[in-house]
């Protein structure tokens, strides 16, 4: 009974469900349990009915939805037949409507090709040009005027036939003026600043006596990071003060092409430095060699002037000279004999040759060491070339410009100092050679008159 009591109130709260989960059933009898069962069979009728009338609602709901949706497709395709029917009717008449265009353009279908073809030609033109500096924004109509042509949906006016002729005008006629206008120039640290401007036609620009130059892509005119020559900054700076007549003006006809390779030539400067190590210690020695080859020549010059006073007057020797110092020498041993006489004045001409060919010598050395230092300066220049081949290959020719630059710097530094030392050598070893001569010819004459007077 026990057992069979457990049975029924499981039951029983199985079938009351939700409805009696918050309350506590508590049965006291078969009864009251048998009761519980058929509320909970009521309330489950309730809630399974609710949930029918719901379902068979939903139902009606998607169905209408369905066929509206159905009906809509129906539209939708019906539209869509439409549409494309007057696409077909569009296309023929567009069709049509392009064929009598074509009849009626006739000959005029050239013109758009013609005017196409000029407006975009003379865009690239005045875009380039630096009379843009002064005029920007001429080739921003031509570009629309070009594309517009290129649709050849439509004639141009005859107004548009007029500003394309006169902007062809203009630019030809300003490229034979020389103007002024005020522009921002971009300095080399990025300052702009208002100021005078030259346009030289169509070529050139300068500012503040110094070229500028047009950025094109940019639309900018900016400083130029080195001025070329200064026969050419001249030029400019005189155009730049002159307010009328004629001035001497260096010209750029390439529009800026041989300005910027003025520009990129290097100054003696740049070429020193460009020869390394090598070229400084040739340089060093030649300025030295010619030091010493100037302040020698000009000792052997004013010696050379005291010999040659010192022959004219031989009765009253001067030992300031080596002439009048061998002629002491004759005057003290005017008793000896004339081969003790001889040797003494030999030695006398030995004494003073050391002092006539100092640093002679030297100046030679110089002359025969500095092509030597520019070969060696060659060499280390082609092997650093042959390093950068090695490290980058021979695609970009700047990475080998510093050791080609230094191996040809060297050798013109080293045959540059070579030429002049030589030379330099060859007039003061001629200078102290005839004073050495005119030495020898008069001690031979005082020998000469020595042993004359012995024979008396």
């Amino acid at each position: 009974m026990k057992k069979v009591w457990i049975l029924a109130a499981a039951f029983a709260v199985s079938m009351v469900g939700t409805v009696q989960a918050e309350e506590e059933i508590q049965a006291k009898s078969l009864a009251e349990l048998l009761q519980l069962v058929k509320d909970g069979k009521v309330v489950n009728q309730r809630v399974n009915e609710q949930r029918e009338r719901e379902f068979v609602a939903g139902k009606n709901r998607q169905q209408q939805a369905l066929r509206d949706a159905e009906r809509e497709q129906a539209n939708e395709e019906a539209r869509s037949e439409r549409l494309e029917a007057q696409f077909e009717r569009n296309e023929q008449d567009i069709a049509a409507k392009q064929e009598i265009l074509a009849k009626r353009l006739g000959s005029l279908r050239e013109l758009f090709g013609v005017l196409q073809q000029v407006s975009g030609d003379t865009q690239g033109v005045l875009e380039g040009s630096i009379v843009s500096a002064e005029l920007p924004g001429r080739g921003e109509w031509l570009g629309e005027f070009a594309q517009s042509m290129g649709k050849s949906s439509k004639l141009a006016t005859i107004e548009e036939i007029e500003r394309l002729w006169y902007e062809l005008q203009r630019e030809m006629t300003e490229s034979s003026k020389v103007s002024k206008f005020s522009a921002e120039v971009i300095k080399l640290g990025g300052e702009k600043v208002t100021q005078e401007v030259i346009r030289v036609g169509s070529f050139n620009l300068i500012s503040e006596g110094e070229y500028v130059a047009y950025d094109i892509e940019n639309q900018v005119i900016k400083e130029l990071p080195k001025q070329p020559e200064t026969r050419f900054v001249d030029s400019a700076e005189e155009l730049g003060s002159a307010s009328s007549g004629f001035v001497p003006f260096a010209l750029d006809p390439t529009r800026g092409q041989l300005l910027a390779l003025q520009i990129q030539v290097p100054t003696i400067e740049e070429r020193i430095h460009q020869g390394g190590a090598p070229g400084y210690v040739i340089i060093t020695l030649g300025i030295i060699a010619v030091i010493i080859a100037v302040a020698k020549f000009i000792g052997l010059t004013l010696t050379g002037m005291k010999v040659a006073s010192q022959a004219k007057s031989a009765g009253s020797p001067d030992g300031s000279n080596p002439l009048g110092r061998i002629i002491n020498v004759y005057r003290e041993n005017e008793g000896v004999d004339s081969e003790t006489l001889q040797l003494k004045i030999d030695e006398a001409i030995l004494k003073e040759q050391p002092s006539i060919n100092r640093f002679i010598g030297f100046i030679k050395i110089i002359s025969m060491v500095a092509p030597l230092l520019g070969l060696l300066g060659t060499v280390i220049g082609m092997i650093v070339t042959f390093q950068a081949i090695t490290l980058f290959g021979t695609g970009d020719p700047k990475t080998m410009a510093g050791g080609i630059s230094q191996a040809l710097i060297t050798t013109v530094l080293g045959l540059t100092v070579a030429i002049p030392t030589v030379l330099l050598h060859y007039f003061v070893n001629s200078r102290a050679q005839g004073i050495m001569q005119i030495l020898n010819e008069q001690s031979g004459g005082l020998i000469a008159e020595h042993a004359e007077n012995a024979g008396k």
